[in-house]
């Protein structure tokens, strides 16, 4: 009994791990692979996951052939395998890619659930993006759930918790947000429309006092 259960517990760390053939890349690829698979639960994926059900199939394809090189099996082309893996790494980066764009573009707008996805997909190294990302969150915390990373950076800072429950207190609305935004917009704008209109009226007194002197030096011409 005892053996079964040391050898059910072997296979299973075995099957835990990767292929320890070129891991470089491998490592990479598989760790990510079911991350790359849970975008299609986000709609900005849609469009993929056709893309991405064939990639995760070609991923775990990748991954046996690995095990087996490193079994030993001799009918498999090491170089081909290196080649497969170079393919995928390829596509992997496209979804990383894809996952960071789709994270700016939730700033832009403003896409709480986006962010959110974003931030917690596993596909993007938040740590480069931290401060970017506390920044958001604070701002809009009276609307949104701290959880997965948000909620290890809070717990991990004292004074992040005490900014939070000061920014929940105190915080706007995302409708509030909004407004403040739309009116900033419209502030430029009348600021750039004064500017030039103040501009053009400048250059309309230059102009009429060129003609003016113009006129008071042919009058001034004698005849």
């Amino acid at each position: 009994m005892i053996k079964l259960v040391i050898l059910a517990l072997l296979a299973t760390f075995l099957m835990a791990q990767n292929p320890k053939v070129y891991s470089a890349l491998g490592d990479v690829i598989y760790n990510n692979v079911d991350n790359i698979e849970k975008l299609k639960d986000m709609p900005e994926f849609s469009q993929y996951e056709k893309k991405i059900d064939s990639y995760v199939k070609e991923v775990y394809k990748a991954k046996d052939l690995g095990y087996a090189i490193e079994a030993g099996d001799k009918n498999i082309d090491k170089k081909k395998y290196l080649q497969t893996i170079r393919e995928l790494s390829k596509t992997n980066d496209f979804f990383h890619r894809t996952t960071v764009n789709s994270y700016k573009s939730s700033l832009i707008s403003q896409d709480n659930e986006l962010f959110f996805k974003t931030v917690n997909s596993g596909l993007m190294d938040t740590s480069k993006h931290k401060s970017e990302i506390l920044e958001y969150y604070f701002a809009h915390c009276t609307d949104m759930n701290a959880t997965g990373v948000i909620q290890k950076y809070l717990d991990e800072d004292e004074m992040l918790k005490e900014k939070q429950d000061s920014s929940k207190k105190h915080g706007l609305s995302i409708k509030e947000i909004q407004e403040a935004k739309i009116k900033r917009i419209r502030e430029k704008d009348k600021e750039k429309q004064e500017s030039i209109q103040k501009t053009l009226e400048e250059e309309l007194i230059k102009k009429k006092s060129e003609i003016r002197k113009e006129q008071v030096e042919e009058l001034a011409k004698p005849n």
